[in-house]
């Protein structure tokens, strides 16, 4: 178990995914300067129901009871003059019990779940491929830099479900999937369903 601050957030971020954020509470301001200080990654995780923004008067979001873990990987002044940055995805974690520090900084008691092992890509698996080389060619998604490597199909599974338009609850739950085969029998279905072949 080991203490970890936390970003809740109404998006689900997944590991090798990239999400870009508009930071303007100090609390995040205060996260961003010490992990960009120290290298140390935050806690990402879903809010089923809730805000982002604290305030008065507002009850605390009920969170998912597990996330990924971020480090920041690209930082800039926004037009609008809030601080924008890029955040990368890595572990998965177990979120098992929080606090929140005066600040308002929700801190986190989780657990870390192993690296997924590295298995090789299957043919069955090869059209996921094709869809991800096809929404990486899309300037938004040019604008994140990802780097996927496609002979990874773990890596190449979160990508793609980090990109799709799905409700943030399907994403949640699929980064709840352990077992490799049968997340990527849940993309082959949702793309199907996207592509109004089933």
């Amino acid at each position: 178990m080991t203490e970890m601050p936390l970003f809740p957030l109404s998006s689900v971020l997944l590991p090798h995914g990239r999400m870009p954020l508009q930071i303007f509470e100090r609390r995040y301001l205060d996260l961003v300067r010490d992990c960009m200080k120290t290298g140390q990654p935050f806690g990402v995780v879903w809010i089923r129901r809730g805000s982002e923004v604290s305030g008065q008067g507002r009850a605390a979001p009920d969170l998912g009871d597990y996330g990924t873990t971020a480090r920041i990987v690209d930082w800039d002044q926004l037009p609008n003059g809030l601080l924008g940055i890029t955040i990368e995805g890595d572990q998965r974690f177990e979120l098992y019990h929080t606090s929140t520090r005066e600040d308002g900084l929700v801190i986190g008691e989780v657990t870390l779940s192993p690296p997924r092992e590295s298995v090789p890509m299957l043919d069955v698996w090869r059209p996921l491929v094709d869809v991800l080389q096809s929404l990486q060619t899309h300037p938004h998604v040019q604008r994140m830099n990802l780097a996927v490597d496609d002979g990874d199909p773990w890596q190449v599974a979160y990508s793609l479900l980090q990109l799709l338009p799905l409700e943030e609850s399907l994403k949640y739950e699929l980064l709840g999937i352990d077992n490799l085969v049968e997340l990527m029998r849940e993309l082959d279905i949702i793309l199907n369903q996207i592509s109004g072949e089933d």
